[in-house]
């Protein structure tokens, strides 16, 4: 890989990576607000990347929105920001290097071919000529071997380990129908961008195993990670999911702001006196303390989108 991997020192680098889905609501400002302030408390880089490679599920114009957002809430990407969408060389370089190790295999099970296995797969189950040629578009995997644990600490949600063989299976690289899989190319780019410390939200903890198995099969640094706690609706379920996940106002970025830091576990008092964005992000950054970050959050979820709920 080329770019800042490469760089002698391990200056700290952060992103914070949108899918173009739908506008930006309050689950996604706790995960950039968060990364941010650990970028900043660490005196390093704060990077954005639009993670633009599922077309079917992107709606027009949602990345633009997304950036304008996050320009109105301060948070502006340190470097040029990055599309998925135009890094497709990065991905087939290192998918043919997966092929030619041996690592990585051509394969036409469905969902519901794997459906009686759970879903994990283990070997392929469709070998027959006529399913082949009935379904000429395969999907490409990477070969998980029995055995393969993958155990890190993750920063806020503390000692981690996963059973990819048993947990997980073969997991796809490339979709069936052309598409790049998420964990290929966040792996990819997270290693060309030079990030160090990965910071997002915990609906993504899961993954984190799949990354680091890919990393060290293409032989990629493996960055820190940190899994910041969801904002969950009054019925448990992730923000994105629930109907209670109204787009953020950039027009009057502060109440979001404040109740980002709130669910952050940070001091209400260090914002009080605050009165515009700039100084919200500069008292944030003096008072930030990483070691309040709670491991889940539970009700703040409502009183974010509560249009009253302005006070700190």
């Amino acid at each position: 890989m080329s770019g800042h991997a490469a760089a002698a020192t391990r200056r700290y680098r952060g992103r914070f990576a949108p899918s173009p889905t739908g506008d930006l609501h309050a689950g996604s400002l706790l995960a950039a607000f968060g990364s941010w302030l650990l970028a900043r408390h660490h005196g390093g880089d704060w990077l954005v990347r639009i993670e633009d490679l599922d077309p079917p599920r992107e709606v027009p114009g949602a990345a633009e929105r997304q950036l304008r957002a996050l320009a109105a809430f301060g948070l502006d990407s340190d470097e040029t920001v990055v599309r998925q969408s135009m890094r497709h060389a990065l991905y087939q370089h290192a998918l043919d290097r997966l092929i030619d190790q041996g690592r990585a295999f051509v394969c036409r099970c469905s969902r519901s071919d794997l459906a009686a296995v759970g879903g994990i797969h283990r070997r392929c189950v469709t070998s027959s000529a006529e399913h082949k040629s009935a379904a000429p578009q395969a999907a490409i995997r990477l070969r998980v071997n029995d055995g393969d644990i993958v155990a890190f600490n993750d920063a806020i949600q503390g000692p981690q380990a996963q059973d990819l063989a048993r947990e997980v299976g073969d997991f796809v690289l490339r979709r069936a129908d052309g598409y790049w899989a998420y964990q290929l190319a966040v792996v990819v780019d997270d290693a060309d961008q030079g990030i160090t410390n990965v910071v997002r939200g915990a609906d993504l903890l899961d993954s984190t195993g799949r990354q680091i198995l890919l990393q060290r099969a293409l032989g990629l640094p493996t960055p820190a990670y940190a899994h910041l706690p969801l904002l969950l609706d009054a019925h448990g379920r992730k923000l994105s999911k629930s109907d209670a996940a109204r787009p953020l106002d950039p027009a009057d970025p502060l109440p979001a702001l404040r109740a980002a830091w709130r669910a952050l576990g940070q001091s209400t008092q260090a914002l009080d006196a605050v009165a515009s964005v700039t100084e919200t992000l500069d008292a944030a950054r003096v008072s930030f303390n990483p070691a309040q970050i709670p491991n889940h959050v539970s009700g703040l979820a409502a009183m974010h989108n509560d249009p009253g709920a302005n006070a700190v």
